[in-house]
Order: structure tokens, then sequence, then C-alpha cells
């Protein structure tokens, strides 16, 4: 006897999700990072749209227009067609009072010396030079995006990160996660090399006595077991440890509670490459006792150790 085949079901009105249509729009400075931001969403299954006239944007989600498969994020800078900020930020402030609509608004910044280093690395000419030199389209730009700036719900600073860093970001914020848990990272980092900007607590540890100036110890790393031990005999360090570990074990599961989905510990040091590498990898190690997935992070490992930037031992 012959089966029916697998049919569609009848749409049904009443089957229609009341949720809202999850609305990014994504602005910044040329060069920043918005590319980037973009491409990770749609890793993570949003519909992007890149460049997209804002004209077009108010009849894309008009009540009763066809919705996406999920949450869209729509591009656009000064070489938009029809790229005017006031008007943005009217349309935008429309498309917020509507209840069928969650609009957030994000801009990616960075400094103006990174942004002219980038275009010199890469030989691309700023979209607003206008055959004058690539800072002058970069001022020109800035004050141009500054109002909307201003009314960003989010702004990301590029100018520290590298690409892998800020997808790493974008994908902190907007990844899917376990209803109530929280993506846990422990970092390292020198406070000589600048300190972390995305981090939500930071642990300075350079209490601790400096491994770079005990001999044997200064070309090995807080992942050597040497520098282990030194650290450890350090009088402070045990006392210190511990009082961070009840702090963090009492916070994660406040902010999980608050909606935090994702939190970023971060110890430091002068170079980033002994006590702040050993205490993250042993706080890590804790954590994970205490039932947490902490991942580990050492942004300044692989830097070389250099008397200049580590503070000379006290006589």
């Amino acid at each position: 006897m012959s089966t029916a085949p697998n049919l569609p079901e009848p749409f049904e009105p009443s089957r229609v999700t009341s949720d809202p249509q999850r609305l990014l729009l994504v602005t910044g400075l040329s060069g920043a990072g918005k590319s980037t931001v973009l491409a990770v969403l749609e890793d993570l299954g949003w519909e992007t749209i890149d460049n997209f006239p804002v004209r077009l944007l108010e009849s894309l989600v008009a009540p009763g227009a066809p919705r996406t498969g999920g949450p869209l994020a729509i591009g656009f800078d000064s070489r938009t067609r029809g790229f005017v900020p006031s008007d943005i930020i009217d349309l935008a402030k429309e498309l917020a009072a509507r209840s069928d609509i969650a609009i957030t608004f994000m801009f990616i910044d960075c400094a103006g010396g990174e942004l002219e280093r980038r275009y010199n690395e890469t030989r691309r000419r700023h979209p607003m030079a206008h055959g004058r030199q690539v800072h002058d389209g970069i001022a020109a730009e800035r004050e141009l995006l500054e109002p909307l700036r201003r009314w960003a719900d989010r702004v990301i600073d590029t100018s520290s990160l590298s690409s892998n860093d800020l997808q790493g970001h974008i994908r902190e914020l907007f990844g899917k996660t376990d209803e109530n848990a929280v993506t846990l990272t422990i970092s390292s980092f020198g406070f000589a090399r600048g300190m972390p900007p995305l981090a939500d607590l930071v642990f300075d540890m350079r209490f601790l006595d400096n491994p770079h100036w005990v001999a044997g110890l200064r070309e090995l790393t807080g992942q050597d077991e040497d520098v282990g031990d030194h650290i450890e005999r350090d009088p402070s360090f045990r006392l210190a440890f511990t009082q961070m570990f009840d702090l963090l074990t009492t916070l994660i599961p406040r902010y999980a509670a608050q909606g935090k989905a994702y939190v970023h510990v971060a110890f430091g040091c002068t170079g980033g490459r002994h006590r702040s590498v050993f205490t993250a990898e042993r706080m890590a190690q804790d954590l994970r006792g205490a039932g947490f997935s902490p991942t580990v992070r050492h942004r300044n490992l692989g830097s070389r150790a250099a008397d200049e930037i580590e503070r000379s031992p006290q006589p």
C-alpha cells in the first residue's frame, strides 16, 4: 500500500512566532572591523547584509513583511547610499518603538593611529580621503559618525584587538549558550604591554616576588614547575590566591543569575610571562575542581624576557 509523501504542513497564522525580530545595526569607522563582525555573525547563524541602502531598511522590516529565518544584522558605513547619521538615528528610534522588533545598535571604533597603520599596511585608499592623506579621511569620517557613536547601545574599540580577538569577542557576545550558563575565560597579560580591553575582572599579581630576577627562571614561564614552586614560596601568594578564589566562586554564579553569559577574568604581572601565567593556570585548575569550565588564554606568554620592561628588584 502506498503512503502519502511527507508534505509541508499548511501555513497557519496562529503558528507564527510572536517573538520580536532580532535586529542588529552595525556601523563604525572604515577599517575598524565591521566586516569581521558581520562574518562572525553569519557563522553564528545570523542573516547578514553589508552596505545595505539605509532608505530600504524600513521596508525590509515593515509590519507584515516576510521575516528572516533568524536574527538579522545590517552593516552600513559612510560609503552606504543614503548615509545621513541623523536620519539613521531617527529611523532606529522608530524601529525601537515597535514591539515586533528588538533592535541593538553597535559602533565599531578604532584609534586614528591604528587605522592609519592598517591602511598603510594594506595600501588601501580611505573612502573619505578623496586624494588627501589617510589621516585626513579618518578625521573626516570620525566627525561624520560621531552622532552614531554617541547614540550606539554598544561601542567596541578594536585599537588593541587582533582580528582573532575581535572574532572571539563577538562570539562571546552573540554565541548560543545554555540557559543560566556562564562562559568563563581566564587569561594572563603583561601590564607593560597594555591592559586587556575586554576583561570583566582584573587582578594585579605584581605584589609577588618576580621570577624574572631569579637566576635560572628568567627564560622559563609560569607554566614551568620551577617558576610555580618559586611563586608558591612567596608568603603572600597563598592567602591572596585563596581570597581571589573565594571571590570568583561567589561572583560567577551571581553573574549567571543576572543573565551575564560571558565572564573574562584577567591576571596581570609586569611582562605577562611568569606570575600572571602561573596564577591563571592555577586558578583555572581550582575552578574546574569547583565545577566551572574555564578557557585559558595567555596573551604575552610568547613575548621575550626583557629587563627594560620588568620592574627592577628592590635592594
